[in-house]
């Protein structure tokens, strides 16, 4: 799965290359953006192939024993069923991703932010409850990795959203 990272220098997020005036460059777009692809007609072969093959059975059947139309609802419904599902499929990835960036774009708002953050560790107190350690730091980046935004402060420490718990400061 692509990494998608951003960082802080200072009061500017950085870019692996220069803004060239006027023109938006492809190191802008996310780094698991999907850029607009034309249709090789693939995806419709599997379609025109099913309804060619239907019509030529159709067509050279022994007219004395024609197809029975419940064998032939049954064949156009599992088709039905199988294009919805693929159509389903592409929409639902095609939501996680735009998900995926607008959550990055919101978490990069926490860069350059000191906040506090807490996670349970293995070790166990006397009591035999687990430790929770905790403290804060200034986030220099965010990065989607696995499906989830990790952030890394300024001291080399990584956390996840789940483990703040608080923004000090501004």
């Amino acid at each position: 799965m692509p990494v998608t990272t951003v960082g802080y220098n200072g009061n500017n997020v950085s870019r692996n290359k220069p803004l060239e005036s006027g023109k938006i460059t492809d190191d802008l777009y996310l780094s698991n953006y999907k850029k607009p692809v034309k249709e090789t007609g693939n995806s419709m072969l599997g379609k025109d192939a099913f309804l060619k093959l239907l019509i030529t059975q159709l067509q050279n059947q022994d007219p004395t024993n024609p197809m029975d139309d419940r064998e032939f609802i049954a064949q156009m419904a599992q088709f039905s069923s199988l294009e919805q599902m693929q159509n389903m499929t592409k929409a639902m990835e095609s939501l996680l991703l735009s998900q995926q960036q607008s959550q990055l774009m919101n978490y990069t708002t926490f860069i350059g932010k000191d906040v506090k953050w807490h996670e349970l560790t293995e070790e166990k107190d006397t009591e035999g409850n687990f430790v929770v350690k905790e403290g804060n730091g200034i986030i220099q980046s965010v990065q989607f990795k696995d499906g989830e935004a990790i952030f890394t402060l300024a001291d080399g420490k990584t956390i996840s959203a789940g483990n703040i718990s608080g923004v000090l400061g501004n």
